[in-house]
């Protein structure tokens, strides 16, 4: 398991390895921008908020409609409702856009026109009437996916040009544009057209990128781009073998600290990145479309305080339909699992917790979080269990408890960062068992190995 220390030592053997087959960009990852001096004062308001915002996100990836090497590195950022961003420019001159880093979905948006409107965005620390927005008409590269297009029915199926009112499926002549996208994210939707655009990295463009130019959203206040498994994603259209990142805390959203994301191009064969341990990729289950954009890992057990949660098959291997298994998504903040699985990993926590923490319901009511431990310790002198994750493989990851317990009230009562259904709403069985967020992931180097269909940290 690679930590935090060794991400210098990571990337200093990326470079050293790198040949005149492969290209690498680097660009900066951090938690989301801000416009506005401070962070709320109410950690319980900005607990609940990521929580009600975690379930809402895992239902939305379980239950999801199907309606619709060269290295380039670049910085990513945290950002107070729990994601991570990266810049990206688009355009002929290049125009900079901001972007959710999303490894849950496919398809890459920008707010787009002078006229872009977004409702229910007022999220703290983020100005709406200062996200940067790109201007078509300013781009002599910009161009309308037109219906015939094939790259229209990446987002519509094979059959999108029977979508386009006033064109004869059987002729090739249609010069109708592709339709108007609505792509659902949980919390929220945006809506928009397709185009065609120059996607810029420092002496390397790559032309006719399909980039979806969104109009209206509603609770999205910056642009996503997708890093899943469908073709519309950043990864397939860039032909990346491999991408690779270290998510700074989120104790440091909206500041200017950031970390790495590094897009490989060109193959590297079957090399192991040094001081990473690997899993492969399950294959995704073939019953709804949807669910082949995600990036199934085989979780095979976890571990509270050394002691294995016992857990049945049917939750760590999805079926035929789709039922079950583990993703990767780091555009959910906190992890989510199933309630029955929820309840033997929160029962092992209190069994083991109860002799020195007592339960605390008013912190579990106001934070949106359980359970949650009033504790006779603070800061570093707290003795929590370690929770790890064990993959096939043999990789692992054995998380510090920042990773998994929030702590507030002056770090007397810690949380557990993990979400399930409760009595807010009804459980929904179904997809993805666990989807594992990008909470558990902060500080950790992790790898996309898509050559090699395999995960790497």
């Amino acid at each position: 398991m690679a930590n935090v220390y060794i991400i210098l030592y990571l990337l200093l053997s990326l470079t050293t390895l790198t040949s005149s087959k492969t290209y690498t960009i680097t660009l900066p990852l951090s938690p989301l921008f801000t416009n506005h001096p401070s962070s709320p004062t109410d950690p319980f308001q900005s607990l609940k908020l990521a929580a009600s915002a975690s379930l809402t996100r895992a239902h939305h990836l379980k239950h999801r409609n199907n309606n619709h090497p060269s290295t380039v590195t670049t910085q990513i950022h945290p950002k107070t409702y729990g994601g991570y961003s990266i810049d990206l420019k688009f355009g002929t001159p290049p125009q900079t856009s901001s972007f959710v880093l999303d490894t849950g979905s496919s398809l890459v948006w920008f707010p787009c026109s002078s006229r872009y409107t977004c409702s229910t965005c007022s999220f703290p620390n983020i100005d709406i009437t200062k996200v940067s927005k790109f201007i078509p008409k300013n781009s002599t590269s910009s161009k309308l996916v037109g219906c015939t297009n094939p790259k229209c029915g990446w987002i519509f199926g094979s059959d999108a040009q029977s979508r386009c009112n006033g064109c004869n499926p059987n002729t090739q002549n249609c010069t109708f544009n592709c339709p108007t996208y609505v792509m659902q994210y949980g919390l929220g939707s945006t809506e928009g057209l397709l185009l065609s655009e120059n996607l810029n990295f420092p002496g390397k463009i790559f032309n006719d990128f399909l980039v979806g130019c969104s109009l209206v959203s509603i609770r999205q206040p910056s642009g996503i781009a997708g890093f899943g498994r469908g073709l519309e994603s950043l990864p397939s259209q860039m032909g990346l073998k491999r991408f690779s990142y270290c998510l700074v805390s989120h104790k440091f959203d909206d500041s200017p600290e950031n970390t790495d994301l590094v897009l490989q191009l060109g193959s590297s064969g079957d090399r192991k990145t040094s001081g990473l341990s690997y899993t492969p990729f399950q294959k995704n289950p073939e019953v709804n479309p949807v669910f082949r954009e995600y990036y199934y890992v085989h979780l095979k057990t976890i571990m509270v305080g050394g002691k294995r949660v016992k857990i049945a098959k049917g939750f760590l291997e999805p079926d035929s339909i789709g039922n079950g298994g583990t993703i990767l998504d780091s555009g959910s903040t906190f992890t989510f699992m199933e309630r029955p699985l929820f309840e033997l990993v929160a029962q092992e926590f209190e069994k083991q917790m109860k002799n020195n923490t007592r339960a605390n319901k008013e912190v579990e009511t106001r934070s949106g979080l359980s359970p949650c431990f009033t504790v006779d310790a603070s800061g570093d002198n707290i003795e929590l269990p370690e929770l790890t994750f064990r993959f096939k493989g043999g990789a692992k990851m054995a998380l510090p408890p920042a990773n998994y317990f929030s702590f507030v009230n002056s770090d007397s009562v810690v949380c557990l960062t993990i979400v399930s259904d409760d009595a807010a709403g009804p459980a929904r069985a179904g997809g993805p068992a666990i989807v594992l967020g990008n909470y558990q992931q902060q500080n950790f180097y992790v790898e996309y190995d898509l050559e090699n269909q395999r995960y790497g940290e």
